[in-house]
């Protein structure tokens, strides 16, 4: 499996804060994320939290590259099973079933993670594409990777909140995205991104 980027490096009483921070998302959700909240887990006063971190928006950018590292873990790991599984699986729904399944099980960090703009300025370099890299690598080719993320993104958002109609069979329309997109995947190899795709 591809090796992680290196994160932003934090001190031990960073890193207990992002944790702390984790904690407090997971549990309550963005909207409790506030410095008071976390300061008053932490036993400290808000203040204190500026000795470490510049603004709230540090604590969730790193909370958000976690969020990156631990998705993109995830979904390399499942291209790695699906080459080597016997006989091979399709590269597609290997992707598409980790994606779903980190998606679910850490709502609010995937909430954090994947919606409004993304600070990438405030990230570890390399590290969104890192993450990303298993989706252009089951797709194939630039264009189809960004839709097959969209697909995935729009699946667990909808999931989440709940949408689909009760008796829905997820299931079933997670295959048949993936049947669908399989379907349009180059079969000459992959293609590389262009400079127009990247940005």
């Amino acid at each position: 499996m591809s090796t992680v980027p290196e994160l932003s490096s934090l001190t031990p009483r960073a890193a207990e804060i992002v944790s702390a921070a984790r904690v407090l998302l997971e549990e309550e959700g963005r909207d409790a994320l506030t410095v008071r909240a976390l300061a008053d887990r932490l036993g400290i006063r808000a203040p204190s939290l500026y000795k470490h971190f510049s603004d709230k928006a540090a604590v969730e950018a790193a909370l958000m590259e976690r969020g990156l590292a631990e998705t993109g873990a995830a979904l390399h790991a499942a291209l790695d099973a699906a080459r080597h599984a016997t006989p091979p699986e399709e590269p597609i729904g290997a992707v598409l079933r980790a994606y779903r399944r980190i998606g679910l099980a850490h709502p609010n960090l995937y909430r954090l993670t994947t919606s409004g703009p993304l600070p990438r300025q405030r990230l570890a370099p390399g590290l969104e594409e890192w993450a990303g890299t298993p989706f252009f690598l089951a797709a194939g080719e630039p264009y189809l990777a960004q839709a097959l993320w969209s697909f995935a993104h729009g699946m667990v958002i909808l999931e989440l909140d709940g949408r689909y109609p009760e008796g829905s069979d997820l299931d079933r329309t997670w295959a048949e995205g993936a049947h669908a997109f399989t379907a349009r995947r180059p079969r000459g190899g992959v293609e590389r991104p262009s400079a127009e795709a990247q940005a």
